[in-house]
């Protein structure tokens, strides 16, 4: 192969891309996404962990309180977020219906150290976005007033608890665990994927076109034609990470050993972006490659993932520092995959290139 004519269909490649939309656009959005990712990740965390906006929350809601007095008064009493009122169980319903109070506890006149279980019944709204915030405000107050029940029938065991003892937790444990074990591996990939995908285009463009015939008659062989726009679609993945990572950056989100990380995401990529070569090359219809080469992903992706040391894990301990030994086995694992899809991939190239010379 020569060098030089993969760097001139790289480049004419590149310079076509200001024409491709669907990528243009795709990048824009991964910029705007980047560039406001504190504030989406707020949000996306409440929904991956509620807690994590009930700590940011500042409305007091109404509750209603009903049956025995205990500490659980208390408790609720001394909570910034809450306005308790002291009402019967019918009264409390009614306004709960009419959304005038956010939540109705209702606690039985068990004493605490009864020989039953003391059941505290919660009545909240459903299908509520309020009612998932203050049922996890109330699950503090409740946790407490478990614990007062349980130092209120201690003398009752017969045999001495373990006493188990857990590392200090941190109120962004939620939020940890969401950027850097969901978004960040989805971020960095995304660029591959949509690497692998424009290549489909391209070269089923090239039989669409009906421009086949017309590049093999040139000084470029067709394998050199489809290992530029494999360079082209390559070169965009390390830019667009890298932009990933830096914006995540300036939004405060600290990623270690970013360039180990870019490399172990250009090796995937490259496998991805042969694997999609591959499949355009073979069905040679943007359609279809598109739809056989979206289904393969999905199976290659849970594959994959199945496996404890596969990239998506071994990206989260290298963004986090603690990469271990892993990540020079997933380099080398991944890096003789992208090598024996490439050898694949030129050979079927250069028998398509043979075949078109002939007419056939």
């Amino acid at each position: 192969m020569n060098a030089r004519h993969i760097t001139i269909i790289a480049k004419k490649e590149f310079q076509g891309l200001n024409h491709e939309k669907t990528i243009l656009l795709a990048v824009l959005l991964q910029l705007f996404v980047a560039m406001f990712s504190s504030f989406l990740m707020v949000g996306l965390t409440s929904m991956y962990d509620p807690s994590s906006l009930s700590a940011a929350t500042r409305v007091r809601y109404g509750i209603a309180l009903v049956g025995a007095n205990t500490t659980l008064d208390r408790y609720l009493g001394e909570r910034a977020d809450f306005q308790v009122y002291r009402m019967d169980l019918s009264t409390g319903i009614a306004a709960l219906e009419e959304r005038k109070l956010a939540a109705v506890i209702y606690v039985p006149p068990t004493p605490p150290d009864a020989r039953e279980p003391v059941q505290v019944t919660l009545y909240t709204l459903q299908n509520d976005i309020q009612t998932a915030v203050v049922q996890v405000k109330l699950k503090e107050v409740l946790l407490e007033y478990e614990e007062d029940l349980r130092e209120e029938r201690r003398p009752r065991l017969s045999s001495t608890p373990l006493d188990v003892r857990f590392p200090a937790g941190q109120k962004t444990e939620g939020f940890y665990e969401f950027v850097y074990g969901l978004l960040i591996p989805l971020l960095v990939f995304m660029p591959a994927i949509i690497a692998s995908s424009l290549i489909i285009d391209m070269i089923t463009e090239e039989y669409q076109h009906n421009t086949l015939e017309t590049l093999v008659s040139t000084p470029v062989s067709f394998a050199e034609v489809v290992w530029g726009k494999v360079l082209a679609c390559e070169l965009l993945v390390p830019v667009q990470a890298g932009a990933w990572l830096l914006l995540l950056a300036i939004n405060g989100i600290r990623v270690e050993n970013p360039l180990p990380v870019l490399f172990l995401v250009s090796l995937s990529s490259l496998a991805l972006i042969l694997l999609s070569a591959l499949t355009a090359l073979h069905y040679r219809e943007r359609t279809a490659a598109q739809f056989i080469y979206s289904t393969a992903l999905v199976v290659v992706i849970l594959v994959v993932i199945a496996i404890p040391g596969n990239p998506l894990n071994v990206i989260v301990r290298a963004v986090t520092g603690s990469p271990g030994m892993d990540l020079a086995g997933t380099l080398a694992i991944v890096g003789i995959g992208a090598m024996a899809l490439g050898y694949v991939t030129h050979r079927y190239a250069e028998r398509i290139g043979r075949l078109a010379q002939l007419g056939t």
